[in-house]
């Protein structure tokens, strides 16, 4: 007879598998997609800068290795949550088996696009590499921590936002509006030192913009940081996240299977 565990880790296993193929081959376009649109981003937000003329406006680090960095990392978060809101109704049918849990293929799916992300980032460091760009990272380990970092405040946010957005739909209509604020109070595309020390003091509630920060820290050795990121306050709304979020699942867990 298997333990528990060993269930688990079928379930997962399965899961991931289903996951993976689908996301990777459920349309013919999906790899050129996931390349695609960090890249779309980086060369209009170049083409920008270039009208603007203030190219080099980030102290320490190149424009484009910045913002690829940058980008790549909220693109984690993002997808992290978005796709952790449809995760428990398009594998609805397999509740009907006990050992699937409505928490197994948040989760999953979560590990999936962690892989996928960080692949790309991958493609996006050679790519720029031969470019010219000097985008390796001064600190990897440091690097990899805060890229694992914000995997993890992704798939908390992600085990939130799935339950409630399954037991209230509008909230998933909000959480999707509000990527596109975040994108631009994170510091993503618009360097954070340029606001107003007051403005900035407000922005640092903000957990996305440690994450960012700290990743940037890592990868360029030289970059003047804003003044006041914690990492350690990142791992504070990791920690806080997942755990209210296996909380709800445990809670709601009929609730969830039974819609």
């Amino acid at each position: 007879m298997r333990t528990p565990l060993a269930v688990t880790w079928s379930v997962w296993r399965a899961l991931f598998l289903r996951e993976g193929t689908a996301r990777t081959s459920g349309d013919r376009f999906a790899w050129f997609w996931m390349l695609a649109e960090p890249l779309a981003f980086v060369i209009v937000m170049v083409a920008v800068r270039e009208m603007l003329g203030r190219v080099r406006l980030i102290v320490g680090a190149e424009w484009i290795p910045w913002l690829i960095v940058g980008l790549t990392a909220f693109f984690l978060f993002r997808e992290g949550v978005l796709r952790s809101m449809g995760a428990i109704e398009a594998n609805r049918a397999l509740f009907a088996y006990r050992q699937v849990a409505p928490v197994d293929p948040v989760l999953v799916r979560n590990v999936v696009e962690g892989i996928l992300k960080t692949l790309v980032l991958v493609i996006l460091i050679f790519g720029a590499s031969l470019l010219g760009h000097d985008i390796l990272p001064s600190n990897p380990l440091g690097a990899l921590n805060a890229w694992l970092a914000m995997w993890l405040l992704g798939m908390g946010a992600g085990l939130v936002v799935s339950v409630a957005a399954s037991l209230v739909q509008e909230i998933g209509m909000v959480v999707r509006m509000a990527m596109l604020p975040l994108l631009i109070l994170s510091g993503v595309i618009i360097p954070l030192q340029t606001f107003p020390h007051h403005i900035q003091q407000y922005l640092l509630y903000n957990p996305l913009v440690h994450g960012l920060e700290t990743l940037r820290l890592a990868f360029f050795h030289n970059y003047k940081s804003l003044s006041g990121v914690d990492f350690g306050y990142l791992w504070y709304w990791i920690i806080g996240s997942i755990a209210l979020g296996l909380i709800l699942h445990l809670r709601f867990a009929h609730r969830l299977k039974a819609q």
